[in-house]
């Protein structure tokens, strides 16, 4: 109804006359009059509720009676919801606990789901947290969160209006900047009559004072006291004197004003109500505790109410039970403490490490991790680094390279620094050592400090560790490092015994696949005697099992597929739950495995990208956040033991979260149809296209290819889940609105796709992209009634130097371009990802730039915008600059255009918002690509 109301309203006013704030706010009034939250008067703009007006953008809402546009599209307020996050099971397998919270509401709340009975607990909130929390943070949180609808409610009004603007329609643009210095102006003369006020008083009172001390001195020397001057008379003499001094402000002092409280009164995270941050169960009770903002709680199932635990408002976190589940493990912001349950007091269990003073280094504890049965840890620490001694003392740590970032925001430009380390620097690795300890009794004294089992000595080098893991029984620890200069895989067994060193039961040298390193992360099966991890020896990234006796190392999958994520195991340690794409490259599902033959059973929904998948200890039941395009991802419960069974994979899920606003159901105009073609080399490409109405083959209709490819861990493009901006949204929005064949391709160089796409980058650095580019361009015109002489190359990031990369060494090829944020020279992007990706770097010359694009750039032949956030430390916008450059020094200055964010970042985001990139995308086609057949209902 409120929406309606709005709907109604807004139209009202486009339809008559000049469109003001006075009838904005009458529409606003109209749509919030039937839920208003409580109000901020830090803008003008009133509060939007939950259920605010979909032409508002705020959340919900029907737009079935308006047109398709940018701005409804990539509203202020997305339609996407957060999903539930750090899903666990509690150990008994009955319940399943995740932080989530509805659409619309801020921070992530713990909820619990009980399998038996079918119900869902929350066990926190705003309102329930209210007994632990201050009324001034309270207040706050709501203060702060009407400031939030406020503002996105203004942001969508203002794309409102200046869509309606360029449509010819008498809007008042300058409108919200009149509201906000009419707040500034209350504001100052609110502050000047305090401050005059308190002058005032302070005045009086030294006047008053003066008075006193005079007449005490009269009453000493026997002489009349003068009479103080009255408060009256003291005032009206101040408000004569403030009254020459005082003058109202120009208008560019007041824009000036409005610039400073509106970065004063910027949003931070933490002022928003934050909910829970993390949560462990119990290791034999169904019962947890919580940690919420630096207070831990405890609650156990049954029970409709928390258990206060530890109040000390300091960075907590809660790491596990005591085996008896008769206390706790926790730590702070270094220290890991155990406390009772039943008894007050605190024990630091990982003290602080002991050196001699001669000690050539002195370690600091970096992490810790507890066995399971509680009785063993794992110290990890690093030694901090120092420069040469000055006076017989360690200098100053070194600092590694810093480039500078230019901020245009205030009236001269001032250079940020931030780190970055490339590939020609040399390393300042901190020098790491690993520590296993006895955890000790309550009330035992401290034993002596044993030296590490393990350490590496850091320097010029990189060196990466995985996260050690313990066996069940504690009788076992197992971690794995990578050194990327020699080529150097290691898988490392260790004992529960604080002095013995930890062997090497795997070794690999050269040919291990550098994506393996992220997902490197050995585990103990639950009986004790396998190693499992995940290696890439037959071109895929899968589980491996290692024979703890006999060191024997098999594969327990084999197939052209990812299953790099390993969930779980059944208690007999006979089944593996693992994460893979074994069915469809473009989606994720939670497959049973049979350790034995490797048999695998799905056991989600066909189609369904799952993500952030566990499986509960006794291997009944599985959960993920799950869906694909026709409904967005929720969180599903799943059945998780039926193996060998003939039942539907799906029966017996069962979606428990609401995440996303409805109205998007208003957006969903169409959808993409997938398809795969091959490549020269005879590879299966994978894509998707939006064809739009009327769509026939004969067709030669205006195209766009969307391309990203950056290479590391699981980065697609074409996935079933994924409402990506450009390649789904703007692309749905062209083929409906403007006729074209919108399409998203994953050339090879992306993940998941196995070795062979993943590898297809290293040292040729776009050039297996630009060969499936025109492969792909091939397809369409044979294939999806494209007109091969208009086909436009859109990418970002990687896909920014790759849509250059090919404008460039391709001239021909497609009709124009949008780059956007592209690292054009490799050798100034960071190490960490040049080094496993592009290729081999050498410490004493910047040899990656052998793959700059500036010797390219002279080559280009058709129009191209590029794209950057002025402020963004992860591709520098000096990076397009550069490139930039190199085109004008060539002549391309017809061809070359340049789009900035001036406060924008990698993801732009500042002054540049979602609706207005695309508009300028929109544009851009248009006039270098033609129109298509234009749907006039849109």
């Amino acid at each position: 109804m409120a929406d309606q109301a709005f709907n109604k309203g807004f139209r009202a006013t486009q339809g008559r006359g000049r469109l003001t704030a006075t009838r904005l706010a009458a529409a606003l009034l109209c749509a919030f009059a039937l839920a208003a939250p409580a109000q901020s008067d830090w803008l003008a703009a009133p509060a939007a509720p939950p259920q605010a007006a979909a032409a508002l953008g705020v959340q919900g809402g029907p737009v079935a009676s308006q047109a398709l546009s940018l701005e409804r599209l990539f509203r202020a307020e997305s339609y996407r919801g957060e999903n539930a996050k750090e899903l666990s099971f509690s150990r008994s397998g009955r319940y399943l606990a995740y932080l989530w919270n509805p659409f619309g509401e801020p921070g992530t709340d713990l909820y619990v789901y009980d399998t038996q009975t079918g119900k869902t607990q929350r066990l926190s909130s705003r309102a329930l947290m209210t007994a632990f929390d201050a009324p001034e943070d309270l207040a706050r949180f709501d203060r702060k969160l009407a400031q939030k609808r406020s503002e996105l409610a203004e942001r969508q009004a203002k794309e409102e209006a200046q869509a309606a603007y360029l449509q010819g329609q008498d809007v008042d643009l300058g409108q919200w900047e009149a509201a906000g210095i009419e707040r500034v102006k209350k504001e100052l003369a609110e502050k000047k009559a305090r401050d005059d006020a308190q002058k005032a008083k302070d005045k009086a009172d030294a006047e008053a004072e003066k008075a006193a001390m005079g007449a005490l001195a009269a009453k000493r020397s026997g002489t009349p006291a003068n009479a103080a001057t009255p408060a009256a008379e003291i005032a009206a003499k101040d408000t004569v004197d403030k009254d020459k001094a005082d003058k109202e402000k120009t208008l560019w002092e007041l824009r000036d004003e409005l610039k400073k409280s509106l970065a004063k009164n910027k949003l931070k995270p933490s002022d928003l109500y934050p909910g829970v941050a993390q949560f462990v169960w119990a290791n034999k009770q169904d019962e947890l505790i919580l940690q919420y903002r630096g207070s831990l709680f405890r609650w156990v199932a049954g029970e409709a109410r928390l258990q206060p635990l530890q109040g000390t408002q300091r960075d907590l976190r809660v790491l596990a039970y005591t085996p008896d589940d008769q206390g706790y493990v926790f730590m702070d912001d270094k220290r890991v403490l155990r406390a009772s349950l039943r008894q007050g007091g605190v024990q630091v269990l990982n003290r602080e490490l002991i050196h001699p003073d001669d000690a050539e280094k002195k370690y600091r504890i970096d992490s810790t991790v507890i066995s399971e049965n509680g009785r063993w840890m794992a110290l990890v620490a690093n030694a901090p680094l120092s420069g040469p001694d000055v006076d017989g003392k360690p200098g100053p740590a070194p600092t590694g390279r810093q480039v500078e970032i230019m901020d245009y925001s205030q009236r001269f430009a001032k250079a940020k620094k931030e780190e970055r380390e490339v590939s020609d620097d040399k390393r300042i690795e901190k020098p790491l050592a690993l520590y296993i300890r006895q955890v000790p009794a309550v009330g035992e004294a401290p034993r002596k400090q044993a030296a590490p089992v393990f350490t590496q000595a850091g320097g010029d080098g990189w060196f990466e560790m995985s996260p050690v893991a313990w066996a069940r029984d504690g009788s076992h620890y197992v971690f794995s490092t990578w050194e990327r200069e020699k080529e150097l895989l290691r898988v490392y067994l260790g004992g529960a015994d604080e002095s013995a060193p930890p062997e090497v039961v795997l070794e690999r040298r050269g040919d291990v696949g550098h994506e393996v390193v992220s997902v490197q992360k050995p585990q103990f099966t639950p009986d004790g005697k396998q190693l499992v991890l995940v290696l890439d020896d037959a071109g895929y990234r899968q589980p491996y099992s290692l024979d703890i006796a006999s060191r024997a190392l098999r594969p327990l999958l084999k197939g052209e597929f990812e299953a790099h994520e390993v969930l779980g195991f059944t208690s007999d340690s006979k089944t593996l739950f693992v994460a893979a794409n074994k069915d469809d490259f473009g989606a994720m599902n939670v497959y049973r495995v049979n350790v034995a033959d490797g048999r695998m059973q799905a056991l989600g929904a066909a189609g369904d990208y799952h993500r952030g998948a566990v499986v509960s200890r006794d291997g009944q039941w599985a959960a993920a956040n799950a869906g694909q395009w026709t409904a967005r991802p929720e969180l599903k419960l799943l059945k998780a033991d039926r193996m060998g069974t003939a039942d539907s994979a799906t029966e017996g899920a069962k979606v428990l979260t609401d995440s996303h606003d409805k109205a998007w159901s208003q957006m969903d105009v169409l959808r993409p149809e997938r398809f795969t073609f091959k490549n020269r080399h005879g590879d299966t490409l994978s894509a998707y296209a939006f064809k739009p109405a009327g769509w026939q083959a004969t067709d030669r209709r205006p195209a766009v290819m969307y391309v990203y490819g950056g290479p590391l861990n699981d980065r697609h493009i074409v996935e079933t889940d994924s409402f990506q901006p450009t390649a789904y949204v703007f692309g749905m929005y062209m083929a409906a609105k403007h006729g074209y064949v919108m399409v998203a391709v994953d050339t090879r160089g992306h993940s998941n796709y196995g070795r062979r796409f993943s590898d297809a980058n290293w040292e040729q650095a776009g050039l297996a992209q630009a060969q499936d580019l025109e492969d792909a361009h091939r397809y369409l015109s044979e294939h999806l009634g494209v007109d091969p002489a208009r086909v436009g190359l859109n990418g970002w990031s990687f896909g920014g130097f790759q849509t250059q990369y090919t404008m460039y060494s391709k001239p021909d090829l497609f009709a124009a371009g949008i780059a956007g944020a592209g690292p054009t020279e490799w050798e100034n992007y960071n190490s960490w990802y040049t080094g496993r990706t592009i290729g081999k770097a050498e410490r004493s010359q910047p040899n990656l730039r052998k793959y700059s694009l500036l010797p390219m750039a002279r080559n280009l032949k058709k129009p191209l915008l590029l794209v950057h956030g002025m402020v963004d430390p992860n591709v520098l916008y000096q990076d397009t600059v550069n490139v930039y450059r190199a085109l004008l020094e060539s002549g391309k200055d017809a061809l070359v255009d340049l789009y900035l964010d001036p406060d924008g970042e990698h993801a732009m985001g500042g002054a540049v918002k979602a609706a207005g990139w695309h508009r300028k995308y929109e544009a851009f086609w248009l006039r270098h690509l033609g129109q298509g057949k234009s749907n006039p209902a849109l």
